[in-house]
């Protein structure tokens, strides 16, 4: 290959053209730059709602490379078959893309990467997801952190490099490589009638994603630690949607935290906090990739969880109808905005496995199908820490009560009211939006009568209680 040949520059959740190591080098060699991104097995197994989300990500990067001169050649097929059907057409000497950490893109990528250098091809992978390579982050004795305090103490001063600024432009092939019609690949068909839903509350793209962070920087990191676990109020950044994306590099974010830090936010901190947690996620998926499958813990392996997701009150909580109005306020929002407030995930995750003593696993899934701003290491980490089966977990007897957490954070009903239509004689909107969203065979109107609690909350906190203290017995005796 020549040293003009061109470099494929494989996209997959790093679409953005600011802070992107791998871009960055491509156009830093003056060599053709071909984007490509492919409709491979893996996005095939993504769920409904993030498929759907990433289907607009990819519609908003095409434009945003259109606009500096350049394309985005869009293909389907197993990723190493289309990569070397793109090399041959193309002449291309490299393929380089950003890591990625989960174990079904950390086994793709090593196939590829091994195919194409057996192929004579330069495969190379660069950072760029995470503010540190999971392996780079190690305890005094040399193993990886599976706590978390300590780990935001090792790394909260250290230095994550200078952002990279979007290239001024990409050098262009002599000639491009046919595309398919993202159209055609009907990303949100998941979704049927929802997707309008949620599309109207989605924030697409790197510009997007950039005024987001302004926007919270300037207006809401000061009180963000005071007022973040309250879901009415709107003191989160939101960013989760765009880093799931790499619509903008957690680089970028921890920069702007520490500015605002410097000059005084109380908030700014704790914000930071929150983005080492997302980096504690990958940190463990990388080290332990069970957690995304399998108990963390293995001695959560015989709890009697029950993991029939057809059983009516699952059912009922997938649906939103448990009669518990801080639980099925939460599962709505999601419903139609595609995301869900953090504290109100932890109250959905601990009813679903406390209260009803169903699998994490089962919860992890649905959320996977249903959330716009799914992260596989985010969403495992998240429900095992919940369930207790988790690292770092929340003690098995802490078993949050949905009705004093609604009264802590929610004291005036406003997320409820916000969420929930049955009862209200002129209900808003977005609650209303939440009949517009779900499948029709649910039958569900909103003048229908709220449902009663599938079981009382104390039931099921003492059917949880025996059932860990069983467990804990059992424990001990071996």
């Amino acid at each position: 290959m020549s040293d003009n040949s061109p470099i494929i520059l494989w996209f997959r959740r790093d679409l953005r053209l600011a802070d992107h190591p791998a871009l960055h080098a491509a156009c830093e060699t003056g060599r053709p730059v071909i984007p490509v991104f492919i409709h491979d097995e893996v996005v095939e197994a993504t769920g409904a709602a993030p498929k759907f989300r990433l289907g607009l990500g990819v519609e908003s990067f095409a434009a945003t490379l259109a606009a500096r001169g350049s394309r985005l050649t869009l293909r389907r097929g197993a990723a190493l078959d289309v990569l070397r059907a793109l090399v041959a057409e193309t002449g291309a000497g490299a393929v380089w893309w950003s890591r990625l950490y989960d174990p079904e893109a950390k086994t793709r990528d090593t196939a590829v990467k091994a195919a194409l250098k057996a192929d004579g091809i330069d495969a190379k992978s660069f950072a760029g997801h995470l503010l540190f390579e999971p392996w780079e982050v190690e305890t005094g004795t040399g193993g990886f952190y599976r706590v978390y305090s300590p780990m935001w103490r090792a790394v909260r001063d250290r230095d994550v490099g200078a952002e990279l600024p979007a290239p001024g432009r990409l050098p262009a092939p002599d000639a491009w490589p046919a595309s398919d019609v993202l159209a055609e690949w009907r990303m949100g068909a998941a979704m049927r009638r929802g997707a309008d839903i949620v599309a109207a509350h989605a924030c697409v793209g790197e510009d997007k994603a950039a005024d987001r962070l302004a926007q919270f920087i300037a207006t809401r990191i000061g009180p963000y630690k005071a007022e973040r676990d309250f879901p009415a109020i709107p003191a989160t950044s939101g960013l989760s949607e765009n880093l799931t994306y790499g619509e903008i590099s957690p680089r970028r974010i921890w920069y702007a935290g520490q500015r605002a830090m410097a000059e005084g936010a109380k908030g700014a901190e704790h914000f930071l906090k929150e983005l080492v947690w997302r980096e504690f996620a990958y940190h463990l998926v990388h080290h332990t990739p069970r957690i995304t499958n399998d108990n963390w813990r293995e001695e959560w392996n015989s709890f009697p969880w029950q993991t029939n997701a057809q059983a009516p009150e699952v059912q009922a909580w997938l649906q939103g109808r448990t009669g518990v109005p801080f639980v099925d306020a939460a599962m709505r929002q999601m419903y139609v905005t595609g995301t869900m407030h953090n504290r109100a995930r932890m109250i959905v995750a601990s009813y679903l496995t406390k209260h009803l003593m169903t699998h994490w696993k089962i919860g992890m899934d649905w959320f996977a199908d249903c959330l716009t701003d799914w992260d596989p290491a985010s969403n495992a980490m998240g429900w095992q820490w919940t369930a207790g089966s988790g690292p770092d977990a929340a003690p098995y007897f802490r078993i949050f009560n949905p009705v004093t957490q609604r009264e802590k954070f929610d004291p005036d009903a406003a997320y409820v009211k916000a969420w929930i239509a049955e009862g209200q004689r002129n209900p808003p909107a977005t609650a209303l939006s939440y009949f517009d969203a779900v499948m029709v065979s649910w039958g569900l109107r909103p003048d229908a009568a709220y449902p009663a609690p599938v079981v009382t909350l104390e039931e099921g906190r003492a059917r949880a209680l025996e059932a860990y203290a069983a467990r804990e017995g059992a424990n001990a005796a071996t």
